[in-house]
């Protein structure tokens, strides 16, 4: 085995354990010394894995990459802030809002609502005058992308816009936005 598998090997064994695993069962598993483990994780980390060590052994640092939705709604201006609100209190980010201009052709602004507080914010902003909804300009219907951590938390984001009657079901053969 060369170094560079021992170490794709290495990657694999610790990424798959789920308690942290130590150095010395490192070193028995590719039959080499303590010292070559501590080189390779050197080289593994040097390759942009971040492997923590830990007095029981090593682990791996991934963070998983947030699940993603577009859901297509539609709503009055006074059920705005209901939305949005509802949308993050079930831990959701809410991305983006996206229109299907006739004319115009796909409008999306960036949103970045993670809190209340940013909800709070973002609704001053309308309230104040600055600007209006996007969502005006299509007869209220548009596009969110929502982040979560899982997907069991944008089934219960969908299963929430659904009563509330902010999710607009369409056919399989109408995609949203993207």
């Amino acid at each position: 085995m060369t170094g560079s598998d021992r170490r794709s090997a290495i990657v694999k064994q610790i990424r798959s354990s789920s308690v942290p695993v130590p150095g010395k069962q490192l070193a028995a598993s590719y039959d080499v010394s303590r010292q070559v483990i501590v080189q390779d994780i050197a080289l593994i980390r040097a390759a942009g894995y971040d492997i923590i060590s830990t007095n029981r052994g090593y682990i791996i640092n991934e963070a998983a990459a947030p699940a993603r939705r577009t859901f297509m709604v539609r709503h009055t201006d006074e059920q705005l802030e209901e939305e949005l609100n509802a949308i993050v209190d079930l831990g959701g980010t809410v991305c983006n809002v996206i229109v299907d201009h006739a004319v115009y052709g796909k409008l999306e602004a960036e949103l970045n609502i993670t809190s209340r507080r940013k909800v709070s914010e973002f609704i001053g902003g309308i309230k104040s005058g600055k600007s209006s909804p996007l969502k005006n300009i299509t007869s209220d219907y548009h596009y969110h992308v929502v982040e979560a951590d899982s997907e069991e938390t944008l089934d219960m984001i969908e299963d929430m816009l659904r009563k509330k009657g902010f999710l607009v079901e369409y056919p399989d053969s109408r995609q949203p936005a993207q």
